[in-house]
């Protein structure tokens, strides 16, 4: 079933973000990376959300192959890992359909991810490319304002964070953030030695930025 999104959006606006109950889910996909990195990253999101953002999402993230009919069953799909990315034709194809149907993919890179997925999301969708969102892109002034654009998390080489996005029709179908480690800050504070409240919390509010995004675009 496809997400019916602008009705959903709807009622998740007049409502006053108060929604039935929806699930998050992990995307799992197959070339032996790691899909199942950042293991506490989707609860602390999810509980985050839904006492700042009056969001009703289930507890728990739910786990989605890139080839499944359920995956039409998610407003917002979080794909991360450091290695090997393969979709096979049929994944995706449904990968597509998802996207153009209403859903939201955040792919982030969790180190040594950008050159995989990069190659992956060209099947998905050839006719597009990732271009990085402006700072003052409307995805950054959601509940929480990010004027300089995507929050610097965790450090791998020294660069800049970058957020990019493909775009279908105007819609940001899928958001990818690089040099950055959204999902390491999500995780449980103390997770990495070099965690710090301000960083976590930066994480989190760019994370309900995101969600928050999706859902009413």
């Amino acid at each position: 079933m496809k997400i019916k999104v602008l009705a959903f959006a709807l009622f998740f606006l007049v409502a006053g973000f108060t929604v039935p109950t929806y699930k998050i889910a992990k995307l799992k996909y197959s070339g032996g990376g790691d899909w199942y990195a950042n293991r506490t990253a989707l609860p602390n999101l999810v509980a985050f959300c839904n006492t700042n953002l009056k969001t009703n999402f289930a507890p728990e993230e739910e786990i989605v192959e890139v080839g499944s009919a359920t995956l039409f069953n998610y407003p917002f799909v979080y794909m991360t890992g450091h290695g090997n990315v393969v979709f096979n034709t049929a994944e995706a194809s449904n990968l597509r359909k998802y996207l153009i149907g209403g859903g939201f993919l955040h792919i982030d890179d969790n180190y040594g991810l950008d050159k995989f997925v990069r190659k992956e999301m060209k099947k998905v969708f050839p006719e597009l490319s990732f271009v990085e969102l402006a700072a003052n892109h409307e995805l950054y002034k959601q509940k929480f304002m990010f004027p300089n654009g995507l929050p610097k998390i965790h450090e791998h080489d020294g660069k800049r964070p970058q957020g990019f996005a493909l775009l279908w029709k105007g819609r940001v179908v899928c958001y990818y953030t690089f040099e950055c480690d959204l999902g390491n800050g999500w995780e449980d504070f103390g997770t990495y030695p070099e965690d710090t409240q301000e960083s976590r919390s930066n994480a989190l509010k760019m994370g309900a930025n995101l969600i928050q995004y999706a859902l009413t675009q």
